[in-house]
């Protein structure tokens, strides 16, 4: 019965985009609209992945939900770098890794409980993030005087970005072979979605979140108006929840299935491209539209590393269950709370 509902929930999606296109509707009904309609494709994306990770094994699995998951942000991304939020952009994008390392591992070890976890790809994944926020102090420390959007900070960010993409191949090769040699397909995946129909699916529903999820960015600055928060906040930690709806509910949906590895995998790999190559490409296209700078405030580095470190202290050894999900939680609402205290920037 829930499965039909979701499924039949799918069609929400392209109504609500009409609905906003057509009948002018306000901002406040179509933010209501778009959140709802951003439910049943993150179910969809967690069960197309669920079938693919059949034929490739919990890594490539993870990484294909982390590569499709993460698609709407980039769109959401140059959308907000193309109407001047700057400020959205970046909040949304660190918002995001956090919110990966925290938010969505906490929820899926919660649902899912004992369980273990392959070490060695948390360990990689926590390596890229690492690397990636040492990098971020170097266009983030010049920014903390002055004018952030100064174009020497966007050229600054250029050969950053380049370290991080480079990074990022050389890591993801490796550990796809890797992934690759480990994993023997199970006879369940025979019985299962096909690989190209688990693709299939993955690339569609990707292509709905990416407008739905845009279409609710459109209206987030006058219902966060309303509710009386700040841009910073809403970027960091509304928009950033939103861009990460799919994996959200993908690993949370896995993870009550009993695939903890799984579930971990999206978490973590979202997390890792989010850092070392999302926001890398996102530095980079903007120049076709308008440079931006990675120009990241102290709270913001701060929120990165400390999530970082505690992640990787509760993961330490290769073990999930529902106390440690309990504890990133927590964490989580420390650090939204955080941003919310740290208000809007002040320029120096």
């Amino acid at each position: 019965m829930v499965r039909k509902l979701l499924f039949g929930g799918v069609a929400l999606a392209p109504l609500t985009i009409a609905l906003h296109e057509l009948a002018h509707l306000s901002d406040v009904t179509v933010f209501t609209l778009s959140a709802l309609s951003l439910v049943p494709l993150a179910w969809l994306i967690g069960e197309a992945t669920e079938h693919a990770a059949e034929h490739t094994g919990p890594g490539i699995g993870g990484f294909l939900n982390a590569t499709f998951g993460n698609a709407p942000e980039l769109i959401i991304a140059l959308f907000a770098v193309h109407e001047g939020l700057t400020e959205v952009v970046r909040g949304s994008l660190t918002g995001s890794v956090v919110g990966n390392l925290l938010l969505v591992l906490g929820f899926s070890l919660v649902a899912g409980g004992k369980g273990e976890i392959d070490r060695w790809s948390s360990f990689m994944s926590f390596a890229a993030i690492g690397i990636a926020t040492a990098l971020f102090l170097v266009p983030a420390v010049p920014s903390w005087d002055g004018d952030p959007e100064r174009r020497s900070l966007a050229e600054l960010s250029v050969p950053v970005s380049i370290a991080l993409l480079a990074i990022y191949i050389v890591s993801t090769t490796y550990a796809l072979r890797r992934h690759r040699v480990m994993h023997i397909a199970s006879d369940e995946a025979i019985e299962g979605w096909s690989f190209r129909g688990s693709l299939a699916v993955l690339g569609g529903a990707t292509v709905l979140t990416a407008f739905v999820a845009e279409t609710l960015v459109g209206s987030l600055e006058t219902f966060a108006e309303k509710a009386g928060l700040t841009d910073f906040f809403v970027a960091a930690v509304i928009v950033a929840i939103v861009g990460n709806a799919a994996e959200h509910g993908g690993a949370v949906i896995v993870a009550y299935r009993g695939k903890i590895k799984l579930a971990a995998e999206i978490a973590l790999a979202s997390a890792a491209q989010v850092a070392v190559f999302l926001i890398p490409a996102v530095a980079l296209l903007s120049w076709l539209i308008e440079p931006l700078a990675l120009g990241f405030r102290q709270v913001e580095l701060a929120a990165l590393a400390g999530s970082l470190l505690f992640t990787a202290l509760i993961l330490a050894g290769g073990r999930s269950s529902r106390w440690r999900g309990f504890a990133l939680l927590a964490a989580y609402a420390g650090v939204a709370y955080a941003f919310y205290e740290a208000g809007e920037r002040s320029v120096g």
